[in-house]
């Protein structure tokens, strides 16, 4: 704006005539000044004075071709021989008539500084207007867009959660935006776990409530037979009652079992323990379940490699696990092969894995499908993984524990937290 109108100003200025009808009318005024009081070429102080009334002139006099008056140095003493006229081509020399005779008088203005005045005004006054449009057309565009995250957060609200969130620019709204989209994703995940972790325990419930009417129906046929006395002779009434025993303590064990996912899935806080060795660890435990497998007639070949290195486990949750394979073992592993126990180190990994072949079944054995999931379960909430493969001929599960040195400083930061809180 300002080179723009400094070009139009320049083009009136010039093209005009401008500048020449100004000092014509200065030359005028200067004459009629000069008549009234009777002023010669060299009266320099009532000369200065008139300049300083008018404020945007400079004069030089001339008489006889020597310059005898400067507005610019009024106090100067300027003798005849030391500065002559100048003869330019841009300078406009007018005849005045002093009281000592007729002198040429150069006359320079400052007649366009007015008009620059004006355009500076008139720009900053346009420049502040553009900057409120712009400003308000910003405000605008913000409010529209807190508007649409408004409608789009009611959305949520409402269970929309497949609704992406807008995320565009790059200020604080934007971050706002994009933590509002990562909750979003968060929350419809956890909700998808929770229907999985659901879907998986109404699954669970379903297979054991399976198994349980199976053994139930058995017990109150042969309950039936008893009481209405259906049976040939004692060694039938014998052979009702071991049945009925044998379906008893089948449904003793689907019940523990039950107990036990339902224990290990539930929200009970599990808390790990200190950090130790995992000789000291499992040393006892493996002596004990080899002589516990090797007296169901099994065959153990046991190849641990003792690590110097700490985990941190839950006692309670590895005899369950320990437990659990031992009874998988018992129940579908094959006794004329070799049952292998051997160490697994990965890394800052380390545990150990059963591998044992799988017996060729003359009859369907009864499972209650929750073994293997309370394993994971376990694990997972020890910070652990259980690997689990299996084919016609083979079965083989790992059980794995990150070492303790990998993350016990953070998990003893929450630990100590929790007993401290607890304490409080």
């Amino acid at each position: 704006m300002n080179y723009s109108m400094e070009y139009v100003i320049n083009c009136y200025y010039d093209h005009t005539g401008y500048e020449r009808q100004q000092d014509e009318n200065y030359i005028r005024k200067l004459q009629q000044y000069i008549e009234r009081n009777q002023l010669t070429s060299r009266d320099a102080e009532s000369l200065d004075s008139w300049v300083k009334k008018q404020r945007i002139l400079t004069i030089r006099i001339y008489k006889d071709g020597i310059q005898v008056f400067d507005s610019e140095y009024p106090q100067q003493e300027l003798w005849e021989e030391e500065i002559a006229a100048g003869d330019y081509e841009w300078e406009n020399y007018y005849s005045v008539k002093f009281v000592d005779g007729e002198a040429q008088v150069y006359i320079w203005g400052l007649y366009a500084y007015q008009f620059y005045n004006y355009a500076l005004i008139i720009e900053i006054m346009f420049s502040f207007i553009l900057f409120l449009i712009l400003v308000l057309l910003g405000i605008r565009r913000k409010m529209n867009y807190i508007l649409k995250l408004s409608e789009e957060i009611e959305l949520l609200e409402g269970g929309s959660l497949d609704y992406k969130i807008t995320v565009k620019g790059k200020d604080e709204l934007t971050a706002l935006a994009e933590g509002l989209d990562n909750m979003r994703l968060s929350f419809r995940s956890l909700i998808k776990r929770e229907a999985d972790i659901v879907r998986e325990n109404q699954k669970v419930i379903t297979e054991m409530s399976h198994d349980i009417r199976t053994p139930v129906t058995s017990i109150m046929l042969y309950t039936e037979i008893i009481k209405t006395g259906k049976y040939k002779d004692e060694v039938h009434l014998k052979e009702y009652i071991e049945k009925i025993d044998k379906k008893a303590h089948r449904m003793k064990q689907l019940t523990e079992h039950l107990y036990e996912y339902t224990l290990v899935t539930g929200t009970t806080e599990m808390v790990l323990e200190e950090p130790e060795y995992y000789e000291v660890l499992f040393y006892d435990l493996f002596s004990e379940t080899c002589s516990y497998l090797r007296q169901k007639g099994f065959t153990i070949e046991f190849s641990m490699e003792w690590v110097d290195k700490k985990l941190r486990i839950c006692t309670d949750y590895i005899w369950r696990i320990i437990d659990n394979i031992s009874s998988n073992i018992i129940k579908y592993a094959d006794p004329q092969k070799a049952v292998e126990i051997c160490s697994v180190c990965n890394g800052n990994k380390i545990g150990f894995s059963f591998r044992n072949a799988v017996k060729q079944l003359e009859e369907t054995v009864e499972g209650t499908h929750v073994g293997i999931p309370s394993v994971k379960n376990m694990m997972e909430k020890m910070n652990g993984i259980c690997e689990v493969r299996q084919d016609k001929e083979y079965f083989y599960i790992a059980i794995i524990f990150p070492e303790a040195a990998s993350y016990s400083e953070e998990d003893h930061k929450r630990n100590v937290t929790k007993e401290y809180m607890e304490s409080e």
